[in-house]
């Protein structure tokens, strides 16, 4: 027993190295996309120094959306608005290497991973497609730049299959509710979807579609019980475990929605249109339109309570809002990437500052490969 011990001590330096050679091999990315007619993924380290541009493929074009780029497991979705397709890309090293090109039944906005499924968000449907091990990445190249500093681990995500490719045929369809071309952002719970709509000339909706054991989406969509009255521009949304927090930007409100009700209402106090949102632990942050400022909510149970009315300014109004890996990454219709490191007390520091272009859509944070 003893030498067991011992052996276990022994042990424990060289686990503590491996993962800490794995952090160093594995620093964060962020990324976004110059939404332009030729589409490109702009990649930055975790100090806001670009590293690199690749071409999506397909033309941008989206607007009053959220979500347009998501990351799980080292895959990264970027929705083509123009060309009706989405773009895959999986990382290998500190680069993006091209996957595959998926097209849409309708014009996409927003997208989402679930364990083993894309759900991809059109202006008039949602659609699911399956996830299936591909042929391996090739090496990746050398990247020159920068040195990057490494980042906290990546927290557990769902398993994605190996060098994950998507089915070019969706294995489930479903019509939005309104489906008059409103559509923001989609989002994953436990055996459903949940959905935001702005109204394009009615007041707008946040609705749930249910997803079959294998992950598909299934039968119609449904609104979500006690919507706030008169909901101005449902938007933004993030998602954890049963819960989703989600933005009615227009009438300056935050709300929780569980099993398929809204619980909690909160008001954004002195900001306006909290359109954005992004969560880490204790703390949610919105990107506030036209403010130009994070705030900063405390949420615990079923409670949202802001802490933090500007916990951060931008330099224009803001269009998307990222976190992972201590950092929040936020683009703004200014043409700026404003990247902040976040302490245990949720304070917000910024570390950089960059240009890109002002259409810029979508930003999210690459934890590792």
């Amino acid at each position: 027993m003893k030498l067991r011990k011992n052996v276990f001590g022994m042990l424990l330096p060289i686990v503590a190295a491996a993962a800490s050679l794995q952090a160093a091999a594995n620093p964060a990315l962020v990324v976004t996309a110059s939404n332009a007619a030729a589409n490109q993924l702009m990649v930055y380290d975790s100090d806001g120094n670009w590293i690199q541009t690749v071409n999506t493929g397909g033309k941008g074009g989206v607007s009053g959306n959220a979500g347009g780029i998501e990351a799980a497991g080292g895959l990264v979705a970027v929705v083509n608005f123009g060309s009706q397709n989405v773009s895959l890309f999986q990382r290998a090293g500190n680069s993006l290497q091209w996957r595959q090109r998926v097209s849409t039944v309708t014009d996409p906005v927003s997208v989402a991973f679930g364990a083993d499924h894309l759900y991809i968000l059109g202006t008039t449907k949602v659609e699911s497609h399956l996830l299936r091990p591909g042929p391996p990445m090739p090496p990746a190249p050398p990247m020159p730049g920068p040195h990057m500093q490494p980042g906290p681990p990546a927290p557990p995500t769902p398993p994605m299959p190996p060098n994950a490719i998507v089915d070019s045929t969706p294995d489930g369809v479903v019509s939005l509710f309104l489906a008059d071309g409103s559509a923001a952002q989609v989002g994953v719970l436990p055996g459903h979807l949940v959905i935001t709509e702005k109204g394009a000339t009615t007041t707008g909706t946040i609705e749930t579609v249910n997803l079959l054991s294998d992950g598909a989406v299934t039968g119609v969509a449904t609104q979500v019980m006690d919507i706030p009255a008169n909901p101005l521009a449902p938007f933004g949304l993030v998602t954890r475990g049963n819960d989703a927090y989600v933005t009615i930007a227009h009438s300056n409100e935050i709300t929780l929605v569980r099993d398929g009700k809204v619980l909690t209402v909160a008001g954004s106090g002195t900001q306006n249109a909290p359109c954005w949102l992004a969560l880490e632990g204790p703390f949610l942050f919105s990107s506030n339109s036209p403010s130009m400022s994070v705030s900063r909510y405390a949420v615990y149970g079923q409670k949202i309570v802001q802490d933090a009315a500007v916990a951060a300014t931008l330099s224009g109004d803001p269009t998307d809002i990222a976190y992972g890996a201590g950092l929040v990454a936020v683009i703004d219709g200014s043409g700026h990437l404003s990247i902040f490191s976040v302490d245990e007390d949720g304070n917000l520091t910024l570390v950089k500052a960059d240009t890109i272009p002002a259409a810029a859509n979508g930003a999210a944070v690459i934890w590792g490969d």
